[in-house]
């Protein structure tokens, strides 16, 4: 479940993790840094008053429209085997600190459940859904709201190549969401594809 990719990225692993799906990372560069500290903030992120002021604080809530999520944001990094972390729960969500911070240049990354256990809903049950043109909003800790608008979505094997994912070059800030999809395999007790969502600055 391996695969080569360029720049700091050496090996990213697409798994799942129990009964849920994962996005697991493997960085072979260097010691692993601390995870950032979860500063929580009031919400009142209002859709379609997105400012695009410069990104100084910790990305706190997503809020798409589209399909109804309004979730929390939990930064996380690397776990003890190298793996990117994941949500603690069903509907909150985990993003990759890092990497980009979302609305700053590069691929900001933020990870979510899908097909939880038990038929509980999932943050990212319905992220298939969306299409270019829709809306993403994500609030930091200082109450600065950056909107983003989806330009494709791209769906990926377990051994695909990630590198876009969480790497891009063109000076332009990105936002990509993650979640799994297709056929559950209780023996590897994963899905058989990753479900990604390619954002752009607005």
């Amino acid at each position: 479940m391996k695969s080569n990719i360029s720049l700091a990225w050496s090996v990213i692993i697409l798994a799942a993790v129990g009964t849920v799906c994962a996005v697991a990372i493997i960085f072979l560069v260097g010691p692993t840094p601390p995870s950032p500290t979860y500063l929580g903030a009031p919400h009142n992120i209002v859709a379609g008053t997105a400012s695009t002021a410069a990104v100084a604080g910790t990305p706190v809530f997503l809020v798409i429209p589209k399909i109804n999520v309004d979730a929390a944001i939990a930064p996380v990094g690397l776990a003890s085997d190298g793996s990117m972390g994941v949500p603690a729960g069903p509907t909150g969500t985990a993003w990759f600190a890092l990497g980009a911070r979302p609305g700053a240049v590069g691929s900001a990354v933020i990870a979510g459940h899908e097909g939880w256990k038990d038929g509980i809903p999932a943050v990212f049950d319905d992220l298939h859904k969306l299409q270019a043109g829709d809306q993403i909003y994500v609030q930091d800790d200082h109450g600065v709201t950056t909107a983003f608008v989806v330009r494709s979505i791209g769906t990926y094997g377990q051994n695909g190549d990630a590198s876009s994912v969480f790497n891009s070059s063109d000076g332009k800030a990105h936002l990509n969401l993650i979640t799994c999809e297709g056929t559950w395999n209780a023996a590897e007790k994963s899905y058989s594809n990753r479900l990604v969502v390619f954002a752009d600055e607005e």
